[in-house]
């Protein structure tokens, strides 16, 4: 069974190209990938999660480059 690998904060930041503190941005004020806490401190984001977050962006873009 393939498990759905669990991403910090620093690995999205690697993944998406962006700073840490804009994960961190995103977070507080509700935008960006879908996150969780494990324990009281550890964020973690699912990989497929972010992987359909940056998919919808893409379309969100190409949908705005159409027009």
């Amino acid at each position: 069974m393939e498990t759905d690998p669990l991403l910090r904060t620093r690995e999205v930041s690697d993944l998406l190209g962006v700073p840490e503190n804009t994960l961190r941005w995103w977070r507080y004020i509700g935008k960006g990938p879908d996150w969780f806490r494990l324990g009281p401190r550890r964020v973690v984001y699912r990989r497929s999660k972010v992987m359909a977050w940056l998919a919808a962006q893409e379309a969100a873009g190409a949908k705005h480059t159409a027009a």
